[in-house]
């Protein structure tokens, strides 16, 4: 019999990702019989809540250069785009301990899978609420397509970088999930999801501006809409110095404590 060559560190990483990446995406869509739907209602209903709290708290139209439900579904389904990629990863190494036997398995592969096929399931849940809103009638396509795959791809790898650094820090320390669960709706508030943070006093505003979510969010708004004015101080280059510092913290800390990650 023949010897089988060996094969590759690229080739077995590669192998490993997509026999996670078919565990995670089949349990994700066969959890229950609405997996599919609710996967899709999810998101409608929190547009739904959103612009209903909107319409009872404030002048719903004093969006400038853009229209109000667009301009928050696009701020929402950004946010959930970073968040789901966080939040998944927190459970991540816990959730998949038994599989550490293997030596080829590490820590930081499940977080990279649960953060991509989040990517990919926000991103069709987004093409069909872009494709949803231009059939009504609703200025949702982007001007500069370009623009907006790039700000997407940002906001989507600050989540990846974020949860790299949480999911290896929840494993260490464990109150430092319920820290970030606690801290997500605080977060979605002063990213300017709900309501523009242009209204809010300069000596506020510039403080809320070191958060890079910030600058994703309003940047992929500016990619949609033409007349949009946004605030004064985004940047493309602050958030993505931002992304790669976590994605480099983040796979330092999974190096550094592989050991005792696989440990848990």
């Amino acid at each position: 019999m023949g010897v089988m060559p060996a094969r590759s560190s690229w080739q077995v990483t590669r192998s490993v990702w997509y026999a996670l990446f078919m565990r995670e995406a089949l349990t994700r869509t066969t959890a229950d019989r609405f997996a599919w739907f609710w996967m899709i209602a999810e998101p409608v209903a929190h547009v739904v809540v959103m612009v209903l709290v909107r319409a009872f708290a404030a002048n719903p139209r004093f969006v400038t250069g853009a229209e109000f439900i667009p301009w928050m579904i696009t701020g929402l389904l950004a946010f959930f785009l970073f968040r789901e990629g966080l939040m998944r990863s927190l459970g991540a190494i816990n959730a998949n301990q038994g599989l550490f036997a293997y030596r080829q398995v590490k820590p930081v592969d499940p977080v990279l899978v649960r953060c991509f096929l989040e990517g990919v399931m926000k991103t069709f849940i987004f093409l069909l609420f872009i494709a949803g809103g231009a059939l009504l009638g609703m200025d949702i396509v982007p001007h500069d397509p370009l623009y907006a795959i790039a700000n997407w791809v940002l906001i989507w790898l600050l989540g990846v970088g974020a949860g790299l650094v949480v999911s290896a820090a929840d494993s260490l320390i464990p109150e430092v999930g319920r820290i970030v669960r606690i801290a997500m709706l605080p977060l979605l508030i002063i990213s300017g999801v709900i309501f523009p943070l242009s209204f809010l006093p300069y000596d506020v505003l510039q403080y809320l501006l070191y958060n890079p979510i910030v600058h994703g969010i309003e940047n992929l708004r500016l990619s949609f809409f033409v007349g949009y004015r946004s605030l004064n101080g985004i940047s493309m280059i602050y958030p993505w110095l931002c992304t790669l510092s976590l994605i480099a913290f983040g796979l330092m800390l999974h190096i550094r404590y592989e050991k005792r990650l696989k440990a848990q």
